[in-house]
């Protein structure tokens, strides 16, 4: 239509059909435009990616920086002569510089807290996931968390004081700081890792099973044990890897309650005889040994073995995490299309792949959790025992039996959570007093306060989210807005596990080496920062990402279909929604920065100091080392010791509590 005479009467409709020429200028200023925002979105994704590159770049940089210091050891002294050696006495005449004692003091030690944590944990796990109530839920799962957020150096501090004694004191042994102490520690350390693990993977097992398992006649018990948990059982494995993980790199538990002595226990089951971890050895010498000598390439090696066994246990626990993710993603694609036959046939084969194994187990948990690795002969025993008279035994009483052990299990560690809570408040509440926040120490912190080491703690938090929290988030949006699954992706994930698994001492020898020695910062605060940046950043990657993954895939859509560039869907569409995980994510690492005191042993702090700093190359004080050396080289400090404790404990914790209540808002948000 052109004109008025192709309209009846010769007008023209209502409405302008007609436009007017677009001048060259016109469309030069808008082609401009798109290329600045083009630029300006690919800028903007070279910095995301170099943020999520960072995490790989870093923890490559860190096994290079530890081998280039190790190198001199392991030519001088022999790869083998150094893993094989008998003897650990580098200050001797002559010294000696093998590791093996090291070696086997650090599997006996994690051996046994794996059989104290993995019955209890994995039990406390399927009670959270199948027989907790809801409203016993919310109080538990909160719970358990909180001990995560305990300090290691609060367990250390705790064992020492209390746990010890007790081993002392039962056992008739002239010290309590022995390899059981210090698997103890540690296997309720670990518990934290395998109940969440645990409880996550059992909570996944697709509805479809345990429907299908109760239409077959099974019962609760039978559904959790042949069914459910077996399907859940590569889920279970990672938890425990991981659980070990994190027992192997521990530092400053074992350091303060297992004696220290480089011995292999004589008999080798005598759990009461003082041991010696690989990161125990680290932290005790690293501080006093002469740099360059034979000694400090010695630490250095020590180092190297104890991240190639973390990488390698942690790179195991990603792929079996990975291998559900898949597992589980086909099992959901799959499942709407079963027949009902072939559910049948499916349940018929987990249940005769799986009969007994669980429940037989089971009959053996208690002595399992007692007496560590007994438990392992009794379990076996259990599950024959079981096998024999299974056909006697009622389904009902089997269950009852089955539930009141994993009562028990969640029951343990309800009862671990509130001793040591106890134990801290009611007797540091006591010396717990204005002038002890705000005043400096004396008489070598028998006296006074703690209020510059609560300053320092601020000032290293403050520094390391400021580096790590930025660079996260960046690595976080380059892996879910600007790349899809892919190599590169895997190996930016792979870094970043990599790098989450690292121990915490193998951050702090290399804060020490590289920034303290090759850079010149000394032991300073920036130097500290650094180094608990590089170490949480793993967390504010993995929490972030995981908060963005949350937005609707049509809230992207919507936004680029109305002519938004990708950054400006990120920064107004995705990001504002995502910010309540992101803030979950920065207080737990928050929390995390303040209660570690193993990288920051040997870059940030000093135990006593009346001034705050002036400049980013002072060093600080901070809780966690004031508590470590009150604990083990102050005699006379009992109260300033629980005082202090209790202040890091409470700080730690708030921080943990905070970021559990702003999930649970975010999440009654979501649901409503």
């Amino acid at each position: 239509m052109k004109n008025g005479r192709d309209c009846p009467g010769g007008k023209q409709p209502p409405g302008n059909h007609s436009f007017p020429p677009v001048s060259d200028e016109t469309l030069a200023g808008s082609h401009e435009i798109l290329s600045r925002r083009h630029r300006r979105d690919r800028l903007i994704r070279a910095v995301w990616f170099a943020c999520a590159f960072f995490a790989v770049i870093i923890i490559f940089f860190i096994l290079a920086f530890l081998l280039f210091d190790a190198y001199p050891v392991f030519f001088e002294i022999g790869i083998w002569d150094f893993l094989t050696g008998m003897v650990w006495n580098p200050t001797g005449s002559p010294p000696a510089y093998g590791i093996y004692p090291l070696i086997v003091d650090s599997l006996l030690v994690t051996i046994l807290a794996m059989a104290i944590s993995i019955p209890l944990g994995v039990g406390s796990a399927i009670y959270i996931a199948e027989l907790a109530p809801s409203r016993v839920k919310a109080i538990v799962k909160p719970a358990v968390e909180l001990l995560a957020g305990i300090p290691s150096v609060v367990f250390g501090f705790f064992g020492l004081i209390v746990l010890t004694d007790w081993i002392r004191v039962n056992f008739d042994v002239p010290t309590g700081e022995t390899w059981l102490a210090g698997s103890i520690l540690l296997g309720v350390m670990a518990l934290p890792t395998i109940i969440s693990v645990s409880e996550d993977a059992i909570s996944s097992a697709p509805r479809e099973v345990r429907e299908g398992s109760f239409a077959l006649g099974a019962t609760h018990w039978q559904t959790i044990s042949r069914v459910v948990t077996p399907a859940a059982l590569s889920g279970i494995t990672a938890a425990i890897i991981l659980g070990i993980g994190r027992a192997v790199g521990e530092t400053m538990a074992v350091l303060m309650v297992t004696g220290n002595a480089a011995v292999i226990p004589d008999p080798i089951w005598n759990v009461l005889s003082p041991v010696r971890t690989l990161t125990g050895t680290l932290g005790i010498e690293m501080g006093e040994v002469a740099i360059g000598s034979t000694h400090y390439h010695a630490l250095f090696g020590i180092a190297v073995v104890l991240l190639g066994i973390t990488l390698a246990i942690n790179l195991f626990a990603t792929v079996i995490l990975a291998r559900i993710k898949e597992k589980h993603m086909a099992v959901n694609a799959c499942s709407p299309k079963k027949s009902g036959t072939g559910e049948k046939q499916w349940f018929a084969r987990y249940m005769q792949k799986y009969k007994n194994i669980l429940a037989g187990i089971v009959l053996g948990l208690v002595l399992l959790a007692v007496f560590g690795l007994m438990g392992l002969l009794a379990a076996l025993l259990g599950y024959s025992a079981f096998r024999l008279i299974q056909g006697r035994i009622s389904p009902k009483w089997t269950q009852r039996v089955a539930f009141s052990l994993i009562v028990f299990c969640i029951l343990s560690v309800l009862f671990a959570l509130g001793v040591i809570l106890y134990d801290i408040i009611a007797n540091g509440l006591p010396y717990l007093t204005w002038e002890f926040l705000t005043a400096p120490p004396s008489n070598l912190g028998r006296s006074g306060g703690i209020f510059p080491a609560i300053v320092g703690t601020m000032y290293l938090v403050a520094g390391a989210i400021a580096i790590a929290l930025p660079i996260g988030i960046g690595a976080a949006i380059y892996l879910t807005e600007y790349t899809r699954e892919g190599r590169a992706t895997k190996i930016i994930r792979t870094g970043t596990d990599l790098l989450n698994g690292t121990p915490s001492i193998v951050f702090g020898l290399f804060g020490f080496a590289f920034l303290v020695i090759y850079l010149g910062f000394g032991v300073s605060l920036i130097a500290g920062q650094i180094t608990l940046a590089l170490m949480v950043l793993p967390t504010i990657i993995r929490t972030t990402e995981e908060s963005l993954r949350t937005v609707p895939v049509s809230a992207r859509e919507g936004s680029l279909a109305l002519g938004a560039t990708k950054w400006q869907t990120i920064r107004k569409v995705i990001l504002p929604p995502s910010v309540p995980g992101i803030v979950t994510g920065t207080i737990l690492s928050i929390g995390r920065a303040a209660g570690e005191t193993a990288p920051i042993l040997f870059t940030a702090v000093v135990f006593s100091t009346r001034f705050l700093p002036d400049s980013l190359f002072d060093p600080v004080m901070a809780l966690p080392y004031h508590l470590y050396i009150l604990a083990t080289n102050v005699p006379g400090a009992k109260g300033q010791q629980y005082a202090t404790a209790l202040v890091l404990l409470g700080l730690v914790v708030a921080f943990y509590a905070l970021a559990i209540w702003i999930r649970h808002r975010s999440a009654a948000a979501c649901k409503w």
